[in-house]
This record gives C-alpha cells, structure tokens and sequence, in this order.
C-alpha cells in the first residue's frame, strides 16, 4: 500500500461486526442490554457511597471511584458500537478516533493504578486493622486517587502521541472502536520500534502493577491464614476475594490485548475480548463486590424505604 497521512477532519469507517451481520441484531439488543445493567449498577454504587455514612470508608471511597471508571470506560465505546450496529453510521473522524483512544487509554491505564491502590487498602485492613484508619486517611486516599488519575493520563499521552506520528494507510479499522492493536495494523511504515516502546509502556502500565497486587496478596493470604475465627478468615477472603477476581478479569484481557505481538494479534478475536473488558467486566464489578456485601446490600434496602415512604 502506498503512503497515506490521514488528517484530524477525514473520516475512517469502523468494521465493527459486519462480518457478521447475521448477528448483528441479536448484538445490538445484548449489548443495549449489558450497557443499560451497566450504567445502574455502577450508577446504584457511587449514589450509595454518597447517601449512606457506612459507606463512607476508604474500601467504599476507592470502590465509587471505580465505579465511576467503569460508567466512563464503557460509555467511550458502547454508544458507538451501538450506532454502528444499527447500520446508521459507521463512520468516524480521525480526530474523533484519536480522542477515543487517548480517553479509552486515560481511563485503562487510571484503573490499572487503581486496581493497586485498592489491593493497597485491603492490605492495610487485613494486615494493620487496628491502624487501618490512621493509614487510609482521607487525604492519603484523594491523593492515591489522584496518583491513579494522573498515571492514567500519562499512559494515554504516551501512547496516543507515539500513534499519531505513524502515517497511516487505511481508512477501516476492523474493530468497532479505535483501538491501539487495530490502527497499529494500519501503519504504511515499519512499526517495530514503535512496538517496542508500547510493549514497555504496556509492561508498565500492566505487568508492574499486577506485580505490585499479587505481592499484596501473598501478605494478605499469610495474614489471614494466622486468623483462628473461621468468621473472620471468611469475612476476610470474601472480600479480597472479590477484588483478586475483578483483577484477573481485567489485567487478563488488557495483557492478551496489549502486551502480544502485532504480527500474532487476531483482529476477529480481539473484538471479543474487547467486549468483554468493555461491557462485561463492567457489568459484572458491581455485582461481583456487592452480591455479598452485606453493607452495600443494607444500604440499598434503607435508600429503597426513604423512597417507599
């Protein structure tokens, strides 16, 4: 293919899933459905968080923010996707994908942060409870939230400003939102020392803070193992069990995505996996940290009655 350097007011057309268009209505209404469960249930958290005065603890404080995360992360994309299947509009301008990507990658990279931070706070609940408040001080919580933000957004400019200076060759990305992997596929010149510095941003951004949870983890595993109540060990794992699984959903997709070679990346099976980090891991964290959470579950009851009454 020849050289091309597509400009901010020119238009690429999203393939999204028009290999597919069997299919096509059976994923729109899902999908709608998976958006709008979505929404509530993370909606339903960070309301909570702000109406009850048990909630306001730093687990809960970290949990809004990753609600609020998920409400953004999902509603980047999901709008899109559903434009896109409806065959209204497949069409979106290179400056639009640009700033797609860039909030797709603030958003990521801030969960991949807050992700640690939190394994950070069950850390400290477990393995220092009778100094757990002095530890998580409120200020120390804005400020980790803001250290989340922050490493997020340095990710996304690193990321997004080493794509924007390959030219590219095509306009239809095969994916139904602009996605590094996919416009990488479109680069005219050789991307091999670009990959380079995306596999270390990728490794970063990804493999140094599941390192960083896992090594959390194994303190809190021993911890909770010198526990004799069964009430207190089971109180205990069912907590930070919930968080490890919110964890292996996430980082497992992101690595699949992110951290394999251009040449090995299968575009048809990356769409999958990107609608489960995109719609399904989002749906699901709501109900994966309140199903047995009595406190959320209580509080729920109470907003209920206020309402009832």
């Amino acid at each position: 293919m020849g050289r091309c350097n597509i400009t901010l007011g020119q238009s690429l057309i999203l393939v999204g899933f028009s290999d597919w268009p069997q299919l096509e209505l059976l994923f729109f209404i899902f999908i709608l459905i998976f958006y709008s469960l979505t929404v509530f249930g993370n909606t339903t958290i960070i309301v909570l968080s702000r109406l009850d005065p048990r909630l306001r603890t730093p687990m809960y404080f970290f949990l809004s923010q990753l609600a609020f995360l998920d409400l953004c992360f999902t509603t980047s994309t999901v709008p899109q996707l559903l434009v896109n299947l409806s065959g209204l509009d497949r069409t979106i301008s290179y400056g639009r994908c640009v700033a797609q990507l860039s909030i797709v990658l603030t958003l990521g990279g801030t969960e991949c942060v807050l992700l640690v931070v939190m394994a950070f706070d069950r850390y400290a609940a477990v393995c220092h409870p009778l100094h757990y408040m002095t530890i998580m001080h409120p200020r120390l919580c804005q400020a980790l939230a803001a250290v989340s933000w922050v490493g997020g957004l340095v990710n996304s400019l690193v990321q997004t400003g080493l794509l924007m200076a390959m030219p590219l060759c095509s306009h239809c990305p095969n994916h139904f939102f602009c996605e590094m992997p996919v416009l990488m596929k479109l680069a005219c010149e050789d991307t091999r020392g670009t990959e380079s510095y995306m596999f270390v941003a990728g490794a970063v951004i990804l493999v140094f803070p599941v390192s960083l949870i896992l090594g959390s983890y194994a303190h809190i595993a021993r911890a909770v193992l010198k526990v004799k109540s069964m009430a207190g060990r089971r109180k205990a794992f069912g907590t930070c069990g919930s968080h490890l699984l919110v964890v292996c959903l996430f980082y497992g997709s992101a690595i699949y995505t992110y951290l394999q070679p251009k040449g090995s990346y299968s575009e048809s099976e990356g769409k999958f996996v990107a609608l489960f980090y995109t719609i399904i891991t989002p749906m699901l964290n709501p109900l994966i940290y309140t199903l047995r959470n009595k406190d959320v579950k209580g509080a729920l009851w109470i907003v209920l009655g206020r309402k009832l009454s």
